[in-house]
């Protein structure tokens, strides 16, 4: 699960080494993408270049509140047309959620970071990808071609970790 039963990221998932692993990703990325519902909520949150997936604009459109973000509807615009609007033709893309959206890239990633608190339990939560918990979010992403690498410790005390899942060279 990644949010609880609201969709809200609630306080037991939130981990300091899983913050600095993910904002130090972000500040490497050229573009983020998410949903209308997701967001990092960061102090340098509003200076990324970014792409909002919603249904609320007719293809592609600049955000009134930001500056830096594109509305793009992906039934009437496609990814690629999304980043030229951006401003963001070529670079690295960190797509950072929700479920519907991981699951539109899914075939796409040359990479995907999963970070895992077990200890954690939000009944009725957000999965993380549709098809969860019927089955596992390492069974998803396996299912997509991507093979998992070595997991890292981000927070050794309450067991948290992050694998990539990379795909294979071609």
């Amino acid at each position: 699960m990644l949010a609880n039963a609201d969709r809200e990221m609630p306080d037991t998932l939130k981990f300091e080494g899983d913050k600095q692993f993910f904002t130090a990703a972000l500040d490497r990325a050229d573009l983020i993408v998410h949903g209308r519902h997701s967001h990092e909520g960061q102090p340098n949150s509003p200076k990324r270049r970014r792409i909002v997936l919603t249904h609320g604009t007719a293809a592609l459109a600049r955000d009134p509140a930001n500056p830096n973000a594109t509305l793009w509807n992906p039934q009437a615009a496609s990814f690629e047309q999304a980043c030229a609007f951006a401003g963001v033709p070529s670079g690295t893309v960190a797509i950072i959620g929700g479920p519907d959206v991981f699951d539109m890239f899914m075939d796409r990633y040359d990479a995907f970071f999963l970070s895992q608190a077990p200890h954690v339990r939000l009944p009725d939560g957000e999965a993380c990808f549709p098809g969860v918990p019927a089955r596992s979010p390492q069974q998803i992403l396996a299912a997509h071609g991507l093979m998992a690498d070595k997991r890292e410790v981000l927070d050794r005390a309450a067991d948290v970790t992050v694998t990539p899942w990379r795909r294979p060279t071609r």
